[in-house]
């Protein structure tokens, strides 16, 4: 609790209760806010000593499919606010306890979690070894689509990645533009959706969301503030994401083009904090931690979001990539024992790829072996972790109940 207090010092305390809602609301929420309690505990595992670009929280629900410039559809790691060079087990770590979690969330038996954990792991050294033998540039143009996922994966698993794909191709800025917007005199606004969106109560911090906009144009390459140009600001309104991130400071910015036609775009800001991994593996190279996740993400990432930059304003960092830009993140709930293994696979594979861009892939594949020992090996730390997880959450718990911690129901 001493550590998710400390992290809370640099949020926004209205916020907190829906953190706190969220977090409760089992043992898999909780681990997914709760990424510096085990940033704390890797730090005494032991590691081989290869250093990778770390995503940093690396769990289950943090990998997803996304649209590239080029409009094809792919599946990557989607988060990437703890990123920071360091150990790359730390991620393989985090991946295969959520997949213990999130087995467990669905009623699955221990064989049925170890099976995925251990399918997800062999994935990843089976791939790392394949990278260990690529030219450095094969390796950075390598990339998952539908038809590469779709091999990896039983008949079971398949169709819930097809759907996947389906879903997130249909989840585009048009497609969002009905059901977030209101006409209001002639002026298309954001809709709110308290407590989730809400319009700045005071005219001035809306004025500073479009003061930061004309920074952030500055870190874009000349022929991405062409395309801006385009558009005007329309309206902003605070929004609340995800787990980990509730209670940073994030808005969402409607644009629209051509009056004539809809031709909206939504942009979301987002606040960057010191990653959890910092005070672990020393200071970022980047003084503005908005940066550090920019760099980070394209380091990552197959091919990142033609919007992607940051800035700074009243000392606070921020970065800004597109709200709806075909990303689909499946849901972890009623995952059956093909589709959690089946899925471990997908991520252990695209975890292998992320790691390769930075790390020595045939460094670490010489470290891992054509055995399965490691793959035992996490397997066995997994559900050894995944049990201390649901020790945490029941503290989390307690101190709910003893109003050590606000919490607001149904968040």
């Amino acid at each position: 609790m001493a550590i998710l207090e400390t992290s809370d010092t640099l949020r926004l305390p209205r916020l907190l209760p829906i953190r706190y809602g969220r977090m409760s609301s089992s043992p898999f929420a909780f681990f997914r806010g709760s990424a510096a309690v085990m940033a704390q505990d890797l730090v005494a595992t032991p590691v081989s000593g290869s250093l990778v670009q770390l995503c940093g929280d690396a769990h289950l629900s943090n990998f997803g499919v996304y649209g590239t410039p080029e409009r094809a559809q792919v599946f990557d790691i989607n988060d990437f606010d703890e990123t920071l060079p360091g150990p790359w087990e730390w991620d393989v770590k985090r991946l295969a306890t959520s997949l213990v979690l999130a087995g467990r969330e669905n009623g699955l038996p221990s064989a049925e979690h170890r099976r995925a954990v251990r399918r997800a792991v062999r994935a990843y050294r089976e791939a790392m070894l394949t990278y260990g033998r690529m030219p450095y540039l094969d390796i950075w143009y390598t990339h998952l689509d539908a038809a590469s996922v779709a091999r990896m994966v039983e008949r079971e698993g398949r169709r819930s990645i097809s759907g996947a794909f389906r879903k997130a191709r249909r989840r585009t800025n048009l497609q969002a533009f009905p059901g977030m917007t209101r006409r209001s005199r002639g002026e298309y606004r954001i809709r709110d959706a308290p407590p989730l969106i809400l319009h700045y109560r005071n005219p001035s911090e809306a004025e500073e969301s479009t003061r930061f906009f004309e920074r952030y144009l500055s870190t874009l390459p000349r022929e991405r503030r062409t395309l801006l140009d385009r558009y005007r600001v329309a309206d902003v309104a605070r929004r609340v994401v995800g787990v980990g991130s509730v209670g940073t400071r994030c808005s969402v910015m409607l644009l629209l083009g051509d009056a004539d036609v809809p031709d909206p775009l939504f942009l979301q800001v987002k606040e960057a904090l010191p990653s959890v991994l910092e005070s672990h593996l020393g200071a970022s190279d980047y003084p503005n931690h908005a940066e550090r996740v920019v760099v980070g993400q394209r380091l990552i990432q197959e091919a990142s979001d033609i919007f992607l930059g940051w800035s700074s304003f009243r000392s606070r960092d921020y970065y800004v990539r597109q709200l709806r830009d075909m990303k689909f993140s499946p849901e972890v709930s009623g995952l059956g024992r093909r589709g959690l293994a089946g899925r471990g696979e997908i991520c252990g594979a695209s975890l292998a790829r992320a790691h390769a861009r930075t790390g020595d892939p045939a460094e670490i594949a010489g470290y891992l072996g054509e055995e399965t020992v490691f793959d035992r090996a996490i397997a066995r730390f997994a559900e050894a972790y995944a049990d201390q997880v649901e020790t945490d959450y029941q503290a989390l718990r307690k101190a709910i109940r003893r109003g050590r911690l606000p919490i607001e129901a149904g968040s």
